[in-house]
């Protein structure tokens, strides 16, 4: 007997396989033991012998993520909040450069909107408008909203959620999903950011989607990231990607460059691409 599904959990060597019929809980075959262990997000087909189950089969991966391990994404959640964490355009650019390079599709959302006053909401409105004018999906969380757009969003996906801790992760699946309990805690004043509580990474039902929920983090490193295609990745760029004069422009010095144009225009935010400015500039340093 076979069925098809995908990892939801992995604790030792025992592996939890969401299947048409319900989960089931599965080890590896030995060849994969030896080769390839299956992650979490791998769809794959098991098969029962006895009354046991085991994986036989990995199938091919769209993408796979390190941090957390998981594969097969179909889009990431990138958390920023307005307060406790402040905004923060440079975090949130990088996290859109992570996932872009990672081939995920990101959705800019921003939480704790109830926090701030309306004249800095509306600043920070301001620049996510540029962020939408580009491409990028862009919504709203706070205790009140329903978050009818973001559960449509989730249904039927694997999302990751990512963000700084504190951010309001774990605490807007609670919201999502009333018997979803990850447990929060307060932001610690003294640091300035959240206490992180999720201690391994799982893939959990919310709004007929699953969602894998990632540690928190306050900086990324791209020291060991090719970066010589993120231009053509990059949602902001699209629109003028093969529009410079050079084709292999990387939009730093060069004359004629459409993505310095539209950034001059206003067409893509001055912030985004600095950071992406600086962080070619930091490998190039590094060669």
């Amino acid at each position: 007997m076979e069925r098809e599904g995908t990892v939801t959990k992995i604790i030792s060597s025992q592996y939890t396989v969401q299947t048409p019929d319900g989960p089931v809980t599965a080890v590896p075959a030995g060849k994969l033991r030896r080769d390839r262990k299956p992650v979490v997000g791998d769809h794959v087909t098991v098969s029962r012998i006895q009354d046991s189950w085991r994986i036989e089969k990995i199938h091919p991966r769209q993408n796979e993520l390190l941090r957390p391990r998981v594969a097969n994404v179909d889009q990431a959640l990138v958390v920023t909040s307005c307060k406790d964490p402040d905004f923060s355009q440079r975090l949130l650019d990088r996290l859109l450069f992570l996932t872009e390079l990672s081939n995920i599709r990101p959705v800019i959302l921003l939480t704790k909107t109830d926090l701030v006053d309306p004249g800095e909401l509306e600043q920070i409105r301001g620049l996510l408008d540029l962020y939408a004018a580009c491409g990028y999906t862009v919504l709203e969380s706070c205790p009140e909203s329903g978050d009818e757009q973001l559960a449509a969003l989730l249904k039927g996906r694997i999302s990751v959620l990512c963000g700084q801790s504190g951010a309001g992760k774990s605490s807007l699946l609670n919201r999502l999903d009333p018997s979803f309990h990850l447990r929060t805690q307060e932001i610690s004043k003294a640091l300035g950011r959240g206490k992180h509580t999720t201690r391994h990474c799982e893939l959990h039902e919310v709004a007929k989607g699953l969602v894998a929920d990632t540690p928190g983090f306050s900086s990324l490193d791209f020291s060991r990231m090719d970066l010589s295609g993120l231009d053509r990745k990059l949602t902001a760029f699209s629109p003028w990607t093969g529009q410079c004069r050079f084709a292999d422009c990387r939009h730093i010095n060069e004359p004629d460059c459409a993505i310095k144009q539209a950034v001059d225009a206003g067409r893509i935010p001055q912030g985004l691409y600095d950071d992406y400015k600086f962080l070619r500039q930091e490998e190039h340093n590094r060669r």
